[in-house]
């Protein structure tokens, strides 16, 4: 399977979203994202994610 790749800007909005009050899980199904490359992502652009919501 190939592994799909997200643009800057997607990255940022996803973000954003989270960094708004958005249910992380949610937010991953939506952008067909699973958790752990959220969190990969996370950490990858320094952010800090706190507790999962």
């Amino acid at each position: 399977m190939k592994r799909k790749q997200f643009s800057e800007e997607q990255i940022i909005d996803l973000l954003k979203e989270a960094e708004a009050g958005a249910v992380v899980t949610e937010l991953c199904r939506k952008h067909g994202m699973s958790s752990a490359t959220y969190y990969e992502t996370c950490a990858r652009v320094g952010v800090d994610i706190g507790t999962d919501r």
